[in-house]
C-alpha cells in the first residue's frame, strides 16, 4: 500500500510539473493580454466574418475571449450582449469545441500529439458546426433570456495590480492542476496495483474498439470526458509511459476528446444562457464518435495498403 502511495504521488508531482511548465506561462501571458489592446484588435479583425456563422459583429467579443481564456470568460462576455437564442446557441457550440485554445492545445501537444492536428480539429469543428447550424436552423430569432449568473470581477488599477492579478491566476491554475492531478494519479495507481483497472478496461473495451482504439486507452477517454483536456492530459502522459498507448490510439483519443472533453460540465454551464442544451450535448457526442470512427477507418486503410502491396509482390 505504501509503495502504491509513493509511486502515485511521484507520478502526480511529475505530471503537475510537466503540465505546469506549459499552463503557468500561457495563463500569465493571456491574463496580461486581456488588459492590452491586442484582444480588441483581434475582435475588429474577425468581426466582418461573423455573418458567415449567422452572428452579429459584436458576437466576436465572447468568441475571442472564450478562445483566449475559457468558457466562463466567454459566457461572461455573452451576458453583456443582447443576442438571439440562435446566436447564443451557435456561440455555445463554437466555444464548446474551441475554448481555452492556447492552454489546452499546448498541453495536448506536450503529450506528443502534433499541435497543427489539434488546432485544425478544434477550429475546424467550431467553424463547420456553426455554419451548418446557421443554415439548418431557421428559428431562434427571439432575444435570449439570461438566467441568474453571478459575475464578480476585480478591476485592477495600474500595471502593478494587473501583473499581480495575472500571477495569481497563473499560480491558481497550477494549484488547481495539482489538486486534481495528484489525487487522480494516486487513485489510478491503487487501481492498477489491485487489478481493478484491468476489470474497468475490459468493461470499456467495446467502446474503445468501436472508436478504433485498443483497450489501454480507456482511462484516457474517461479522464478527458470527465475532467477535461488540460487535466486529463496528466492521465494521458502516464498512459503513454506505462500502458504503452500507441501514437495512433493517442491521436484517435485526442480527436475524440477535443470534440467532447468535459462534455457534461461544459454543457451544463450553458443552461443559464437560456438555450436548449440537449442538442448541444448530442451534437458534441455525435461529432466526436463519427469523426473518430472515420479517422480510424482511414488510418486502417493506410496501414493495410503496404501489406497488400507486399503480398502482391510475393505472389
Amino acid at each position: 500500500m505504501f509503495d502504491s502511495l509513493k509511486t502515485g504521488l511521484k507520478a502526480g508531482l511529475q505530471t503537475t510539473w510537466t503540465l505546469g511548465k506549459v499552463i503557468f506561462p500561457i495563463t500569465l501571458i493571456v491574463s496580461l493580454l486581456q488588459y492590452t489592446p491586442v484582444l480588441g484588435w483581434i475582435v475588429k479583425l474577425i468581426s466582418p466574418l461573423m455573418g458567415i456563422f449567422g452572428l452579429s459583429g459584436e458576437a466576436a467579443i465572447p468568441l475571442v475571449i472564450g478562445n483566449f481564456l475559457n468558457l466562463y470568460a466567454g459566457i461572461g462576455a455573452i451576458l453583456s450582449l443582447e443576442l438571439t437564442v440562435k446566436e447564443v446557441f451557435i456561440l455555445a457550440l463554437m466555444l464548446s469545441f474551441s475554448h481555452n485554445l492556447l492552454v489546452e492545445s499546448s498541453v495536448a501537444a506536450k503529450v506528443g500529439l502534433k499541435l497543427w492536428i489539434i488546432l485544425i480539429v478544434r477550429l475546424g469543428l467550431a467553424i463547420s458546426s456553426a455554419i451548418v447550424v446557421n443554415l439548418a436552423w431557421q428559428g431562434g430569432g427571439e432575444t435570449a433570456q439570461y438566467g441568474f449568473v453571478s459575475q464578480t470581477s476585480v478591476v485592477p488599477n495600474g500595471w502593478f495590480e494587473i501583473i499581480v492579478l495575472a500571477l495569481q491566476k497563473a499560480t491558481l491554475g497550477i494549484v488547481q492542476l495539482a489538486l486534481i492531478v495528484i489525487p487522480l494519479m494516486l487513485v489510478i495507481q491503487y487501481l492498477k496495483d489491485y487489478g481493478i483497472l484491468n476489470v474497468f478496461t475490459r468493461w470499456m473495451a467495446p467502446v474503445t474498439r468501436m472508436l478504433g482504439m485498443k483497450e489501454n486507452t480507456s482511462m484516457t477517454l474517461v479522464a478527458g470526458l470527465t475532467i477535461g483536456l488540460a487535466y486529463g492530459a496528466g492521465v494521458m502522459i502516464q498512459a503513454v509511459k506505462e500502458d504503452g498507448v500507441s501514437y495512433k490510439d493517442l491521436t484517435l483519443a485526442f480527436i475524440f476528446l477535443v470534440s467532447c472533453h468535459a462534455v457534461v460540465e461544459d454543457t451544463l454551464i450553458f443552461i443559464p444562457l437560456g438555450i436548449p442544451v440537449w442538442p448541444l450535448l448530442v451534437i458534441r457526442l455525435s461529432v466526436a464518435i463519427i469523426l473518430t470512427m472515420t479517422v480510424a477507418a482511414i488510418w486502417r486503410k493506410f496501414e493495410t495498403a503496404p501489406r497488400r502491396k507486399e503480398a502482391t509482390y510475393e505472389n
